[in-house]
């Protein structure tokens, strides 16, 4: 999924200054942002409050939504560049296609993986025929420099290890958790993980003190160190951590999220992210000309459009509020 808002404002994200070094419990609560005629998205990431976790830098929550007699996602394609994209589903299948002519359907608890490097365009939809309900996370990871311009590329892992305690199996989704590890390519130091509580579940997940973390609640009732955190709401739990407390009061699933904390400063703008106002500039010429993101073959329907510029310069900031 894509950030389709065609009224796009600059995030300028990254850098230490807003860090927080100790633990904290802050609730973020989503913008709805609608996608299209009749999809809406709660978006989390860039917040008024918060625009990082980690490398973390763009998380959209959604569903359960009812598709059975509704087209589902329809994402035309649209340019990335200098970030990666994640695709998590708890429900339904997304069709991708994207212009290194990569062609996959992911399906819940497989990671589609998309690197975009220094220019990549991509379309999302729910295949014909689809399944009844759709819901899951896009969620985005800011590059670091050393890496930004690499060459773009798609994974699908359709397997991915797991711990388990009682009550509660941990999906990894990127990077570390517990001596296990996501075969999906990371650049930064970074979790990301996909935790199925059964209810009355009490346990305490091993965290690293040095990494910032925050936890997206997809479903069900869960309380993160003691706070009721409801589905489509995320919190946002600072660093210093060893270990967090979750207990469940229903079946629930949410995600954690972390990383070091990000310490180079950008500019996200529509679907990209740079580190200049010159970048952003040319990356909207290049899209707007066809060229340097290559083509999306197969999908049915013209590309999205990049939305205008604002009117006041760009400058890369750290994490602003």
């Amino acid at each position: 999924m894509s950030n389709l808002d065609r009224e796009a404002v600059p995030a300028l994200c990254g850098g230490r200054g807003f860090v927080v070094a100790e633990p904290v419990r802050e609730l973020l609560s989503p913008r709805h942002v609608k996608l299209g005629e009749s999809s809406e998205v709660r978006r989390l990431l860039p917040n008024l409050g918060r625009r990082m976790v980690g490398a973390w830098c763009f998380i959209d929550h959604y569903g359960p939504d009812d598709i059975a007699d509704e087209p589902g996602m329809q994402v035309p394609p649209h340019p990335h560049m200098g970030l990666q994209t994640v695709s998590w589903l708890h429900q339904g299948e997304v069709l991708h296609r994207d212009s290194t002519g990569s062609l996959r359907t992911i399906r819940p608890r497989e990671l589609g993986l998309m690197t975009s490097g220094r220019a990549i365009s991509h379309s999302e939809e729910s295949p014909k025929p689809h399944a009844r309900f759709l819901h899951g996370a896009q969620l985005w990871v800011a590059l670091p420099d050393s890496h930004r311009h690499t060459d773009p590329r798609f994974e699908h892992h359709a397997e991915l290890p797991q711990v388990t305690a009682p009550g509660v199996t941990a999906t990894l989704i990127l990077g570390d958790l517990d001596g296990a590890r996501s075969p999906g390519t990371a650049y930064t130091p970074i979790v990301g993980a996909d935790l199925a509580l059964t209810h009355g579940a009490d346990v305490r997940l091993p965290l690293e003190p040095d990494f910032e973390y925050a936890v997206l609640s997809m479903s069900g009732e869960v309380h993160v160190d003691g706070v009721p955190v409801l589905p489509g709401s995320m919190l946002y739990l600072g660093c210093g951590r060893t270990e967090l407390p979750l207990r469940a009061e229903s079946d629930a699933g949410v995600m954690l999220l972390g990383g070091e904390p990000f310490e180079e400063e950008l500019i996200m703008f529509w679907n990209w992210i740079g580190r200049s106002q010159e970048e952003i500039v040319q990356a909207r010429q290049d899209w707007m000309t066809g060229s340097r993101f290559g083509e999306v073959k197969g999908y049915d329907g013209a590309p999205l459009p990049a939305p205008e510029l604002p009117p006041v310069a760009l400058k890369p900031r750290g994490r602003v509020r």
